[in-house]
């Protein structure tokens, strides 16, 4: 799954962002309330009108580093709780129109990024596998001949699906230097795959694993979902083991959601039980710590010796902004403007939104997308912070805003509480607020929590296409 476009939803009353008409206990009441990969979601971008010129935004940056990002938004099939920006297209000829204007929108950015160094490098989607050899290899070519990207001083992920690895595929990411593979499995039983319109057979699944596991990447992510229709504990227990005996570096485990303009309805899942998914959350956590895998966040469990091989990496804060995407689908982040391409989720609205991609000649400024106050920008770099492991250090907060983040957000302190937070010390000393085991695993409901009113008004006001 591409952690840029991951699906999202408005769980509670518009006030309730600002922490004063919901209590926090309240809100816990429905631990999966919607996952809140960034801030703010793509759903409260609007028209910017006037555009903004992306020269003045990039030159304001002062990030040491940059991330780096290309969504290729093509997919086989989409599967059935899939809301993320991505169209069903196999044709070559589609895709070769894609790159071509990916690679025309990158020697436009060039000139305006090339000020920083990029430490971290991605291509996600859909499934950027579904290209053909000639264009996969066109994607790197991009980014170290237009971008000036250094693969040896860069983390170089890729995405891909079970049915479109292949040999020369893996080659070729082998030769450019690629040492995070991100696989999505989601389940290894037929049935739980078939329910979700994920046209899948254990045995493909099986044989890409063990492709993968020739080629030896530095690190593999494979990815499951939990609360599938149908699943038990014990199935669910059964995918992860066929998980770990390929010893993953890192495994994300995803709670299913399911919205109005997906394949899967809401309804449809309610009307398979009681909701388990807690319970196959706490069943994962407990085999995977028992395997020696840390957690990080909600979702990411990972082996602590998990590495890079021999390159010496650029740093990248997650906190920090400098995301340059690339792409239909791709999302830039400078410290005060978030900007993209527009969003839908149909097959008619995608496939439009595409098209203006290809045809568009000019990409030098920001039309669609959300101007941050500096409210937001707090709001941001806490829950960037919180819902990862390493938390919020109080002294970060402080640095950047000058302000105290206790003082900024008082209500902050029902997390400690309820026993959702606490506050420690990080390896230098400062005092960090950190989710505890049990906050982690109700990250989904205090990140909705955390949205500010003005934004969750935004969200609850889009239209999809």
């Amino acid at each position: 799954m591409d952690d840029q476009s991951q699906h999202t939803t408005a769980g509670h009353s518009a006030q309730s962002g600002s922490n004063t008409a919901t209590g926090l206990r309240e809100v816990l009441a429905s631990p999966y309330r919607s996952y809140l990969y960034s801030y703010p979601h793509k759903t409260a971008y609007r028209e910017l009108n006037p555009p903004l010129p992306l020269g003045p935004l990039w030159e304001r940056e002062n990030t040491d580093t940059y991330f780096l990002y290309m969504h290729i938004p093509f997919c086989a099939a989409r599967c059935g709780f899939c809301n993320l920006f991505t169209l069903p297209d196999r044709r070559d000829d589609t895709h070769v129109r894609y790159v071509d204007a990916l690679e025309r929108q990158a020697r436009q950015w060039a000139p305006l990024t090339s000020r920083r160094p990029y430490s971290r490098f991605a291509i996600g989607g859909g499934t950027p596998t579904l290209l053909n050899e000639i264009q996969l290899k066109r994607l790197f070519d991009i980014a170290e001949q237009v971008m000036g990207l250094d693969p040896t001083q860069a983390s170089i992920s890729v995405e891909t699906s079970p049915d479109t690895v292949t040999d020369t595929k893996l080659r070729i990411m082998k030769e450019r230097s690629v040492d995070r593979v991100s696989m999505g499995i989601q389940s290894f039983i037929e049935a739980e795959a078939a329910a979700i319109y994920r046209p899948q057979k254990p045995q493909e699944v099986e044989r890409a694993l063990e492709k993968l596991a020739r080629f030896e990447f530095p690190l593999l992510n494979l990815d499951l979902i939990y609360g599938l229709p149908g699943q038990t504990v014990e199935s669910w227990l059964y995918s992860l083991e066929r998980v770990l005996s390929y010893e993953p570096g890192e495994i994300f485990i995803y709670p299913l959601y399911t919205r109005e303009n997906t394949i899967v309805k809401p309804d449809d899942i309610q009307r398979q039980g009681p909701d388990i998914r807690m319970e196959l959350y706490k069943a994962a956590r407990e085999t995977l710590k028992s395997r020696g895998y840390v957690q990080y966040s909600m979702r990411r469990f990972a082996k602590e010796q998990s590495s890079f091989g021999s390159k010496e990496l650029l740093p990248y804060s997650c906190q920090e902004e400098g995301m340059v995407g690339l792409g239909c689908g791709a999302r830039s982040y400078t410290s005060e403007v978030h900007y993209a391409s527009k969003y839908g989720v149909s097959y008619k609205a995608t496939q439009s939104i595409i098209a203006d991609y290809v045809a568009t000649e000019r990409y030098d400024v920001a039309d669609y997308g959300i101007v941050l106050s500096r409210e937001e920008q707090k709001r941001r770099f806490i829950l960037k912070a919180l819902l990862h492991r390493e938390g919020l250090a109080l002294t970060d907060y402080y640095q950047r805003f000058e302000t105290e983040v206790m003082s900024d957000y008082g209500w902050l302190s029902e997390l400690l509480s309820e026993g959702m937070a606490e506050l420690g010390q990080d390896d230098k000393d400062n005092q960090v607020l950190r989710l505890t085991e049990e906050g982690l695993g109700y990250s989904d409901a205090i990140g909705d929590w955390l949205i500010s009113a003005e934004v969750r008004e935004e969200m609850e006001g889009f239209v999809f296409l």
